[in-house]
């Protein structure tokens, strides 16, 4: 099964729904996932990406596919 999932009426890979959820460049990123939410925007689905933005650090940022809202378990 490919990695690349419609987000928001396009195509992306792991690095660049990692990039939407960053705003900017990552290093790398690991396979999406369905997450087991939904958006508290709009209801719709909600992927997952773990990907690296530095050397030094690893985060899992989760996307609406629908809508803008995006987060991170960063604290």
């Amino acid at each position: 099964m490919s990695d690349n999932r419609v987000v928001q009426g396009r195509m992306v890979t792991p690095e660049s729904l990692a990039e939407l959820i960053e705003d900017g460049d990552v290093m790398d990123a690991e396979a999406i996932e369905e997450a087991d939410r939904e958006c508290p925007d709009c209801g719709g689905d909600v992927l997952s990406v773990g990907y690296m933005p530095s050397v030094t650090e690893f985060v899992t940022g989760w996307k609406c596919q629908d809508c803008e809202w995006a987060e991170t378990d960063r604290e």
